[in-house]
């Protein structure tokens, strides 16, 4: 990269963190604890599942 060249990576991400960072009072808020039992447990299905397929 020249440095007569800027890229401006950090500028164009500057609204990303913006919009990211701001809560919705509408959003669904979900602990994430709870999505990774969920995903433990549709794991473990999975597994219960392949093994009584035989």
């Amino acid at each position: 990269m020249s440095s007569g060249q800027n890229s401006g990576g950090l500028m164009s991400s500057a609204g990303l963190v913006r919009y990211f960072d701001a809560e919705d009072r509408n959003a669904i808020r979900i602990d994430p604890k709870t999505v990774f039992a969920f995903g433990l447990l549709f794991g473990v299905g999975v597994l219960v599942l392949n093994a009584v397929a035989i």
